[in-house]
């Protein structure tokens, strides 16, 4: 395989979980559904079912804070990504556009961020879902 593919291949992956957490993931899932219906039909359906099981492994790696498990699904996704562009080196393009569109759109998406703390005795406590500016004397 070119290294230009295999570079593909592994971005895909990567990308392609990572918005799997995103509230973009039904987009994500429908363009490689679409891509994979293009060039292998048979498979397209178990694609997209796979990419819906994938989202659930995900979040609940992420709930847990299981790394290991998240970079798991990434090569299981760079490996997928990698025999289709073996097979069909020319979906390459509409790949990259698929994978643009995806990750400008995740980029813009509203990130969901939930926070647990507890404070005992005269503790505080301080959260920021971004940014965060203390001003105590």
């Amino acid at each position: 395989m070119e290294p230009e593919l295999a570079a593909l291949a592994s971005t895909a992956g990567t990308t392609l979980v990572t918005v799997l957490a995103t509230d973009g993931w039904e987009r994500a899932r429908d363009g490689i559904a679409a891509l994979w219906r293009r060039v292998r039909p048979e498979r397209a359906d178990g694609v997209a079912s796979e990419l819906g099981a994938t989202r659930e492994d995900l979040l609940a790696a992420q709930s847990s804070g299981d790394e290991d498990a998240v970079q798991e699904l990434q090569a299981e996704w760079r490996s997928r990504v990698r025999r289709l562009l073996r097979e069909q080196p020319e979906v390459a393009d509409e790949l990259r556009r698929l994978l643009d569109g995806i990750a400008a759109e995740a980029d813009t998406a509203t990130v969901t961020v939930t926070q647990h703390a507890t404070a005992s005795g005269q503790a505080r406590v301080y959260q920021a879902g971004r940014d965060q500016h203390i001003g105590e004397r």
